[in-house]
């Protein structure tokens, strides 16, 4: 097999694996369990009903309670409208047009609802992605297919390894005095005449400001339309408002994720509504669906002249939409070609309204949370290909086991820094945390390269001396405990609140209400999140700092960063197993999210073994920061 069919063969074995998971999903669980695991809407009220683009009938609906839950209904993806009168049969699959947290707009391939959906609670269930599955596909295919081209695949056989990227010299000088020199010598790289540059963003080093920086130095030297993308919707959303911000067009595809009027404002289908030649696209639409309307007062019982009377009302309804469609074509294509960004999904890179458009530059951020399969998408439509990330932070998520899990878990990122570390411009300024929380992650995964602002380095609280601890509970017979296959420690979680008290009770006397410290709780496992919730929930005393105060699991930290991080490291048992904390990425994103106090709670007989830990608890003591549980009060 070559390359790209084995990368087939890794992303079959991921699809077939996720969409069982998914069907069985669907399949074993209630109406009310898949509500609360964002897979369903139920019950939902269509408010309007209109023909779309391409004789598809578009609704739009909303959640009628249950506002606050949060979904994973995404732009593009593929959903069934149900009745709950017959949930089995009375169904109907269309996609997603437009979603936020109550609203959704689906479109369907038939001309007018059916008569089930006036009978019963209607739904809508998410379905299996087929869409993003084949959209890698067919990029994978199509890059096999490019590979054998002398010149189209060049740049294709330089990623794969099977020719080399020759060395470039830097011919363009970044002297940005708002930029510290590795983010200028990183810009340098990205307008060289090199075909690929691997932008190296360790944790609070300023990987977007230099990312925004780039852009505008780049459409300065080339003066060519550039594509952004990321593999998850929030980076997109993030670039694309600190690229508006500037004063670059940008035009995001899709759908953002942020409830945010001016986010959405920079939309593509916005830009369509805002254009000049949209006012005649509404009167025809007006007319197109008074038409429908007609048609539609015809009951089921009715002769045959009124049989063809509908026919041509219908017919007329389509003749017009034939006409609004070509004028939106027109806008679509007068908006793409006057921007000078297009930021996307790396799926919603080949959108309709964007498929063919080819690009001097793609850069994609996040790189190394994508999926290889995912990156080739845009990478197909550019001369130059710039990718950002760390692959020292969360690697992809990847739901297989066996061979799929380890071939799909090693990025195209990871791949490329290792291949051509010339092209790697690493940042190694950051600007987020105290010296004392940097150095060990730096010296174990960044080669000790990284150093701190001087406006970072030695902050801490207010009358603290200690920005980092580990809390050992060693022989305090803090035992974990497993219930099918989850993981928590409920003795470590109410020592963490204990803490935790005691902790605010110091900082009330220092801080006022408006500068209080933020703080985050860190759990690299869900059951030990939850439970932690539920614990610090329960006291009356941080309740009233619940503002302040944020717990989830690792994954869910990526990105953001807390004046103080509680981390629970939660394993605790004879055999020393650690399961996911040997995943040093993650514990690695986890530390890195403090900025002047981390406090680790763990059990350093269970994770001591571990290289990663052992080294840890050697810096602690080193700078004097270690402490065991029984020097406070364990009563817990």
């Amino acid at each position: 097999m070559n390359y790209f069919e084995e990368l087939s063969a890794l992303l079959n074995a991921e699809q077939r694996h996720d969409k069982a998971q998914h069907e069985a999903l669907l399949l074993t669980s209630s109406l009310n369990e898949r509500r609360a695991q964002g897979l369903t809407w139920f019950p939902i009220a269509i408010t309007n009903s209109e023909l779309g683009r391409g004789d598809y009938l578009t609704i739009t609906l909303n959640k009628t309670n249950n506002l606050e839950e949060s979904h994973r209904f995404r732009f593009g993806m593929p959903v069934s409208l149900f009745s709950n009168h017959a949930p089995d049969e009375d169904r109907m699959d269309g996609i997603i047009a437009f979603v936020n947290r109550d609203t959704m707009r689906i479109s369907f391939r038939v001309d007018e609802l059916p008569e089930w959906s006036r009978r019963g609670k209607l739904g809508v269930d998410l379905l299996f992605d087929e869409n993003s599955y084949r959209e890698m596909h067919d990029a994978l295919d199509h890059a096999k297919e490019l590979r054998t081209d002398f010149e189209r695949g060049r740049l294709i056989r330089q990623l794969i390894g099977e020719e080399l990227i020759m060395p470039h010299q830097a011919d363009a000088t970044c002297q940005d005095p708002t930029l510290n020199n590795s983010q200028n010598i990183a810009i340098q790289h990205i307008l060289s005449p090199r075909p690929l540059t691997i932008l190296h963003g360790p944790p609070g080093t300023g990987k977007t400001t230099t990312l925004v920086k780039a852009v505008q130095a780049l459409l300065k030297q080339e003066n060519k339309q550039l594509l952004l993308v990321a593999p998850s919707n929030t980076a997109v959303d993030v670039l694309t408002e600190r690229l508006d911000a500037i004063g670059i067009s940008v035009a995001r595809i899709g759908n953002p994720v942020k409830v945010s009027d001016h986010l959405q404002e920079l939309t593509l289908d916005a830009k369509v509504d805002r254009h000049s030649a949209n006012k005649e696209v509404k009167n025809l639409e007006k007319q197109a669906r008074a038409y429908t309307d007609m048609a539609q007062k015809y009951k089921r019982n009715f002769g045959k002249s009124e049989r063809e009377q509908r026919k041509a009302l219908f017919d007329e309804a389509r003749k017009l939409r034939k006409e609004v469609d070509r004028i939106q074509d027109y806008i679509v294509e007068d908006i793409l070609n006057k921007v000078e960004v297009i930021t996307a999904t790396l799926v919603g890179a080949n959108h309709h309204t964007i498929r063919h458009r080819h690009y001097e530059t793609v850069i994609i951020d996040e790189a190394a949370q994508a999926l290889e399969p995912a990156c080739w998408i845009p990478i197909l439509k550019a001369n130059k290909v710039i990718l950002a990330g760390d692959h020292c932070q969360l690697p992809p998520t990847v739901k297989s086991k066996g061979n799929a899990k380890e071939g799909l878990y090693h990025t195209l990122f990871e791949k490329l820094v290792k291949r051509y570390p010339a092209s790697v411009a690493l940042l190694n300024v950051q600007y987020r945390m105290n010296a004392q929380i940097m150095n060990y992650p730096s010296r174990i995964l960044y080669a000790d390269q990284l150093e701190a602002a001087i406006s970072v380095s030695e902050w801490t609280l207010l009358r603290d001396e200690t920005p980092i601890l580990f809390i050992d509970t060693a022989g305090a017979g803090f035992e974990e405990t497993q219930v099918e296959g989850a993981i928590y420690n409920t003795e470590e979680a109410y020592f963490l609140k204990m803490h935790l008290r005691a902790l605010i009770q110091d900082l009330k006397a220092t801080y006022s209400d408006h500068a209080f410290p933020s703080i985050g709780i860190i759990a690299p496992y869900r059951r030990q999140a939850i439970l932690l919730k539920e614990i610090v929930g329960q006291d009356e005393e941080l309740v009233s700092f619940a503002n302040f105060i944020q717990i989830n699991t690792i994954d869910s930290f990526q990105g953001q960063e807390k004046d103080i991080i509680y981390i629970s490291l939660t394993r605790s048992n004879a055999e020393q197993h650690i399961g996911f904390l040997s995943d040093v990425r993650r514990m690695n994103v986890a530390m890195t999210r403090s900025k002047k106090k981390l406090i680790v709670i763990g059990d350093s007989s269970t994770i001591g073994q571990h290289s990663f830990y052992k080294g840890f608890l050697d810096y602690i003591e080193s700078i004097n920061h270690y402490h065991s549980v029984w020097e406070w009060d364990i009563q817990v």
